[in-house]
């Protein structure tokens, strides 16, 4: 509450008094519209995501070096012997000096000692010192299973965010928090599509970790709706909603920019074993916040309208 009236102090605002955040909502779903519609036209462009080996199969090697690895040099290594859609990336520590290769389900190199003794062929010319210190090898059956998985564990999560919504408020706010979270993981993965980047169980933990952060965003702002519905009675349905995302707007940018300035560091910093990780959830980040303000609660308002509670007639603004 104190942020709150420092809040209304600073934007020169009096109890009561609020900003017209719902008078964009048409914006708002536009915007959301080309994001989402972005994001597919990407998908099928490209024929589908780029999975990560979880997903599609294939090997993993980690190799430690004795000098840093110059990754551009190990791609033209690589493509000079015919394999141009490895995946290098560096691993851990950058003075262990190690990087982890991506090889398809049917790389020319082989599983096991072929594999080992073909690797050895190809990169000691140049790093005679090398070291393979683990092979992992993951089937085009396995990365199937692991796809169903995947999308299982995001519907189940929506399907029990459904379940405490519609106990703890209304369904009217169950369903609207539901399209709001379906549409920040649309985005997401849109993303994903548009920047070409890979698309692997770390990014599935992300999206989870995005569903989370969103739902704790709107669930902020319909218990103040709940809240100030029985302190405003005399205010339209509308102008409550505006009243308590204003109300909110404190808590939300100190919380969502805290969590930015991390998730950006670990972005810039982190190195690209969680690069794709970080992106995720820095786009989910800001597009959970957005959507909680201008997805989940225009949403409530429209169903709420359209299935007044108890059969009651709602005041428009």
């Amino acid at each position: 509450r104190s942020a709150y009236r420092k809040t209304m102090q600073f934007l020169n605002f009096k109890d009561g008094q609020f900003i017209d955040f719902l008078g964009f909502k048409r914006l708002a779903a536009i915007i959301s519209g080309i994001l989402i519609l972005a994001g597919v036209a990407s998908i099928v462009a490209h024929n589908g995501l780029k999975y990560g080996i979880d997903f599609r199969g294939g090997t993993n090697v980690q190799i430690q070096f004795s000098t840093p690895p110059n990754l551009d040099q190990l791609r033209n290594f690589f493509a000079e012997n015919g394999m141009k859609n490895v995946v290098l990336q560096t691993f851990g520590d950058l003075a262990d000096h190690e990087i982890l290769l991506g090889l398809p389900i049917n790389s020319p190199l082989g599983t096991g000692e072929n594999l080992t003794s073909e690797l050895r062929k190809i990169l000691e010319p140049q790093h005679p010192k090398l070291e393979i210190r683990r092979i992992e090898t993951i089937g085009p059956k396995v990365g199937d299973e692991l796809k169903i998985s995947a999308v299982k564990a995001i519907l189940i999560a929506l399907g029990l965010v459904l379940l405490y919504i519609t106990i703890r408020f209304q369904w009217r706010q169950g369903v609207s928090a539901i399209v709001a979270l379906v549409h920040d993981v649309l985005v997401v993965v849109g993303m994903f599509s548009i920047f070409d980047k890979e698309f692997s169980l770390t990014v599935v933990a992300a999206l989870l970790t995005v569903v989370g952060y969103s739902l704790n965003d709107t669930i902020v702002v319909f218990d103040r709706i709940r809240e100030n519905q029985g302190k405003y009675r005399k205010k339209s349905f509308e102008e409550t909603i505006n009243l308590s995302i204003t109300e909110t707007l404190s808590r939300t940018l100190i919380t969502s920019g805290t969590t930015l300035f991390v998730v950006l560091s670990l972005f810039l910093l982190g190195g690209e074993i969680i690069h794709d990780f970080a992106f995720a959830l820095l786009v989910g980040v800001l597009i959970g916040t957005y959507s909680s303000i201008y997805v989940a609660s225009p949403l409530a308002v429209f169903l709420t309208k359209l299935v007044p509670p108890g059969g009651t007639v709602l005041k428009s603004s």
